[in-house]
């Protein structure tokens, strides 16, 4: 099923016609309507009207995440507070977090984009869904209760977490399709097989995983555990939450919404466009959004992008699985980790070295792991055992309330962490290792 097919098949010069109307016209109304974007357009020295399509785009300046905080409430946004009906906040642990809100009008569009991502991942009309992504500030599952409604399913609003309840729902209600992050999938399937099930044989017969970085081995794994198709989702709350793109059953990349999410990949150096097939940092322009649209945003996440025809029969571009970022973040259980704010964490704390290692790896249940390793002051180790536990105690609890995840610490000797005379290597990543 094709939720949209005039949009969805349409061909690309004819897309090209509505994209290049969208822009001119999304140019005029942040002009007309957002003190952010008039000022940084006269900047510039670049009046709306010299915006006449998709050819002039180049010549618009890049919006990123730290205008974003900068702008930190509503500074960004396009339309009057009063105006909105929802509005979702980002953790905040590295400044001021970032906001982003939704008129009416968008909250129509999330839903309908999310209803085409459904479709595309193989769901149908009368289907029963199980959204397992967390609700509430975080964007993961009220998009995909918004997209099913939209579409005619029924939804079971599970959250994240409570993993026999959710199963207890997979056994007894026989939702065909589960939607979570892909660790938490894994996770499931294991803690299934402990309380003596077969996930394999799970009711599930569709899955929709994304909220962090996943590998086709893994999905593999998930496939051959749960007993069903495995399909990627890709999002970002500053854009729209998830809806920006999707797998479609033949798994060759992910349709992207182009008539209303306009995609560019940059050289992350130069921010020259690059040509289809290469990889490059994803940029975005929301076409059609009323609250806050955003106008050639840099993701930060390395992509490539295919143009060429997909055997389902949509003439969408797809992009690839990201495949790094430009920045240090880590994507741990859905959760954006910064290097930085694990070493703000630690230098805060008496008795630590400014020498750590973060290690983060994924447990055969699927789940990502990180451990911290810190080294101490020698003396530390000359005191009582107990003085060492309280420090780990200690740090473990700030840990975990600034990055809002479980971390395992590990206290080390002095000259333990190995010492580099260029970039220190702070982070190892072992997941793509499996």
């Amino acid at each position: 099923m094709i939720w949209n097919k005039e949009i969805e098949q349409m061909p690309l010069d004819k897309l090209r016609e509505i994209q290049s109307a969208r822009l001119s016209r999304l140019v005029k109304y942040v002009y007309q309507n957002s003190d952010f974007y008039r000022a940084k357009l006269d900047r510039e020295g670049l009046n709306p009207s010299e915006i006449n399509g998709l050819e002039d785009i180049e010549k618009l300046p890049f919006t990123n995440k730290t205008d974003l905080r900068d702008s930190y409430p509503f500074g960004l946004f396009s339309t009057d507070v009063k105006r909105l009906s929802e509005v979702h906040v980002s953790s905040g642990t590295t400044g001021n977090p970032t906001v982003v809100g939704y008129t009416k009008e968008d909250l129509q569009l999330w839903a309908t984009v999310v209803a085409r991502c459904l479709c595309l991942a193989g769901a149908e009309q009368g289907d029963m869904l199980q959204v397992a992504y967390g609700y509430g500030l975080f964007t993961g599952g009220l998009g995909l209760h918004y997209g099913g409604i939209e579409m005619g399913l029924t939804v079971i609003p599970a959250s994240s977490g409570n993993t026999q309840r959710q199963l207890k729902m997979m056994q007894d209600f026989k939702p065909r399709i589960i939607a979570c992050t892909p660790s938490y999938a894994l996770y499931m399937a294991d803690e299934a097989r402990k309380a003596g099930l077969d996930p394999a044989k799970s009711s599930w017969e569709i899955g929709i995983f994304g909220a962090e970085p996943w590998s086709d081995s893994m999905r593999d794994e998930i496939e051959e555990s749960l007993g069903l198709i495995a399909t990627d989702i890709y999002g970002l709350s500053e854009i729209i939450g998830p809806g920006v793109c999707q797998e479609c059953t033949y798994k060759a990349g992910l349709h992207i919404f182009s008539d209303v999410f306009y995609p560019e990949i940059i050289d992350p150096a130069t921010g020259r466009q690059l040509p289809p097939g290469e990889d490059g940092e994803l940029v975005i322009t929301t076409l059609t959004k009323v609250g806050i649209p955003l106008i050639r945003y840099r993701t930060r996440d390395i992509v490539s992008m295919d143009v060429s025809p997909c055997r389902c029969g949509r003439t969408s571009p797809r992009l690839s699985k990201i495949k790094g970022r430009t920045d240090d973040m880590m994507i741990i259980r859905g959760i954006n980790v910064f290097p930085s704010q694990i070493e703000d964490v630690l230098l805060s704390i008496r008795g630590t070295q400014p020498h750590y290692q973060i290690i983060v790896d994924r447990a055969e249940s699927g789940m990502d792991t990180i451990e911290i390793q810190v080294e101490v002051e020698q003396q530390m180790f000359s005191d009582e055992i107990k003085q060492l536990e309280a420090l780990e105690r200690q740090i473990k609890e700030k840990m975990d309330s600034v990055l809002s995840l479980g971390v395992k610490v590990r206290l080390v000797e002095p000259g333990t962490v190995a010492r580099s005379e260029g970039k220190a290597k702070r982070v190892i990543d072992k997941r793509g290792q499996k």
